[in-house]
């Protein structure tokens, strides 16, 4: 396992690095950005001088093993325009974007795995048709579009939950006040639910159908049969035989799911304002803050890598059969 787990590690750093070339060299596509820099009103000198400040006056292939190297010491360059650590500034947003990102994923998962089985167990009838409809519906309605209705009918027009705002639960968390994280916990449901439906619908809906299909093809098998021919309750059989196995497609999506997931944070952070990574880095790109986005890019990498890690981890622990190699 831990051989395993060194071999992945290092196969990530490529993966990092060959994101962050993507990146990199896209950025620099839309022409020089030392214009954003200046003023109109500049002169040629002011201009030259400002390349020669930020850097942009050397080669690209030169600025991108600068970046590398910066990485390889965690220092990934001041914001361009905040004049701060780029890596801070995620920092300082992460927390938001994950409780964003885990809370859909969360709330996802808990709805996905109850409404497949059932429409699994109840297959043909008009339940399992309804799920099933509502669930195509989920899974073609654009996010933003769902946003700006959520805000419109539950938000502005009930006033039942909050448009925007955020309580941090994860910042006290991390400084170790854990009294004013358990305190916070209430509220920031609250604020959490709509922007969580925004960008966890989809896979909502993709989990119920994967969930509903899985079990489908398990409850098929002549172990399960086996197992209801000795008169054992249905809830046991699907507990203690069906779940376990249809459980593993899931499981396995459960690792994109959250690179999924945060790709979405972009678009849902803008609508909600929601103060993560996804809008600091929908501000950066506006702005042509290089190393501000390349900074996001590499964070949200790492923990995609992270999580991918550890989903084939625990998917070996629930099928002994599956052997890491």
């Amino acid at each position: 396992m831990g051989t395993y787990i060194t071999r992945r590690l290092l196969q990530s750093i490529i993966v990092i690095l060959g994101v962050t070339l993507l990146a990199f060299f896209s950025l620099h596509l839309g022409g020089d950005p030392t214009y954003l820099y200046v003023s109109e009103r500049a002169s040629e000198q002011e201009i030259i001088e400002t390349r020669q400040k930020l850097g942009f006056d050397r080669p690209l292939h030169e600025q991108y093993l600068s970046f590398v190297v910066g990485l390889a010491r965690l220092d990934l360059g001041d914001s361009l325009r905040a004049r701060k650590p780029a890596l801070d500034l995620v920092f300082e947003r992460l927390p938001a974007t994950l409780e964003l990102t885990l809370f859909a994923m969360i709330l996802s998962t808990l709805i996905a795995l109850p409404i497949g089985i059932i429409a699994a167990m109840r297959r043909g009838s008009p339940l399992d048709g309804g799920i099933m409809l509502v669930a195509m519906f989920g899974q073609s309605v654009p996010g933003f579009w769902l946003g700006l209705m959520l805000i419109l009918s539950v938000g502005l027009g009930l006033r039942w939950l909050p448009i925007s705002g955020h309580v941090p639960v994860l910042q006290p968390l991390f400084t170790g006040d854990f009294a004013a994280a358990i305190g916070n916990v209430p509220e920031a449901i609250r604020h959490l639910i709509m922007p969580g439906l925004t960008i966890g619908v989809f896979s909502l809906s993709r989990n119920a159908r994967l969930v509903r299909s899985s079990m489908l093809e398990v409850l098929s098998q002549d172990y399960v049969t086996t197992a209801r021919s000795k008169g054992l309750a249905e809830r046991v059989v699907i507990t203690r035989h069906a779940l376990r196995n249809a459980l593993l497609p899931v499981v396995t999506l459960l690792g994109l799911e959250f690179g999924f997931l945060l790709s979405g944070v972009v678009v849902t952070e803008t609508v909600f304002s929601w103060p993560g990574v996804g809008r600091l880095v929908f501000n950066a790109i506006n702005q042509r803050d290089i190393p501000l986005v390349l900074a996001s890019v590499v964070s949200f990498s790492f923990l995609f890598i992270i999580l991918n890690l550890i989903v084939d981890v625990l998917y070996v622990q629930l099928d002994p059969r599956i052997r890491l190699k």
